[in-house]
Formats: C-alpha cells, structure tokens, sequence
C-alpha cells in the first residue's frame, strides 16, 4: 500500500472506510492540510494580474510560491504515512520465542515508531506555515475569495490538531524518554498558538465577507 496519489478520490476514500490498516487518520491529516494549502493556492492564482491588487503582486507570488511548495510536499505525506505504518505493523509482527527474539522485536518496534514519528511531525510543521500564509493572504487575497481562506485556516488549523494526536499516541510506545520529551516539546511549540491564529484568521474572513458590496 501507499500509492494513493495515481489513484482515484474515490479509491481513497473507500479504503479509509474499509476495514483496512491503512490509510487511517494520519494519512488523513496529510490530506487534509494539502487541500488546505490547495485552497491558499487558488487565491493566489485568482487574485494574480487583478488590477485591484497589483500593490499586493509581489507578497501574492510569495505565498503562492510557498503554498505550492507545501501543497506537494503534504500530497506526498498522504502515502509517506501509510509507508511507515507498514514498517510498524510489520515490526509488530516479528517473533518472539526467545528472549533474543523478544529483544530483537523490542528493538525493531522502537525504531520503526521513532522513524513513524518523523511524518505527522512534517506534516505539522507544514501546517504551521500554512497557517502563516493563510494569516498573510486574509489581508491581500481577493475578497471574491476571502470565504476560501477562512476555510483554509480551519482545514490547517484541524490538521495541525490531528497530526499533534498523531504525535502523541506513537510515543507512548517509545521507550526512550529523552526522544519522548524532545518530541513533545517539538510538537507542543508548533500546536500551541494553532487556534488563535485560525481565530485570528476567520475574524478578519468574516469581516470582509460582512463588507463586501
């Protein structure tokens, strides 16, 4: 498993909905920030070459530049998942007889959660940045469009949120506590201020949706 990209919108979801080990929730969350990251693109391209906003072209490209950056990096993610996952459930799976066999699959289950941990950690950190340009695009995109930013923070905002249980749930099966609290550390820094800013961003949304004429 884990070529979901070539496949159709329907193929995935159906899978997700399947009693299926994968894709689950963390692919899920790499989705969801990717169509988040997709709709900060569509502005971008929407608001481009409009007399309107020529002032904001050069902030616009930026943006844009970036959200497709994250966009194809989040795309890729939706299968990275579902890779590791693999590697987990196969450590899982290995035998344990013998003490050497136990220590063996010990050691394989902790390796492969600690490689696990790098995706939904990615995926928050790009999340975290689109949430930075969505607060960027409220004050420069096409009002036409606003309503599309504000759902893109929320999007963003949600994955952020996943990706941090993502976290949180594979590292109660690592054993090495100095990883364990450097992770949540790490995690905890890009969470913490996800929902002010995704406040912050549909406050203003709304506002320009109440003024447009």
């Amino acid at each position: 498993m884990g070529d979901y990209r070539s496949e159709r919108l329907e193929k995935y979801v159906d899978d997700l909905a399947a009693k299926l080990p994968a894709p689950g929730g963390g692919s899920v969350v790499a989705l969801v920030g990717a169509l988040g990251v997709g709709l900060l693109s569509m502005v971008s391209n929407f608001t481009l070459g409009k007399e309107k906003y020529k002032q904001s072209e050069e902030e616009i490209k930026k943006i844009l530049h970036r959200s497709e950056d994250l966009r194809k990096r989040l795309t890729e993610l939706v299968d990275d998942d579902i890779r590791v996952y693999d590697k987990v459930s196969d450590a899982y799976k290995l035998p344990r007889t013998s003490d050497k066999e136990k220590e063996m699959r010990s050691q394989a289950i902790e390796k492969a959660c600690k490689d696990a941990l790098t995706v939904p950690m990615e995926v928050a950190r790009c999340c975290f940045e689109g949430l930075g340009l969505a607060r960027r695009l409220v004050e420069t995109g096409n009002v036409r469009l606003i309503s599309d930013v504000g759902v893109a923070a929320g999007l963003l905002e949600a994955a952020l949120k996943g990706a941090e249980l993502n976290v949180n749930i594979n590292l109660r099966v690592i054993k090495d506590k100095n990883f364990v609290e450097e992770k949540r550390k790490d995690i905890g820094s890009l969470v913490r201020e996800r929902v002010k800013i995704k406040d912050e961003i549909l406050k203003k949304t709304e506002d320009k949706i109440e003024n447009i004429t």
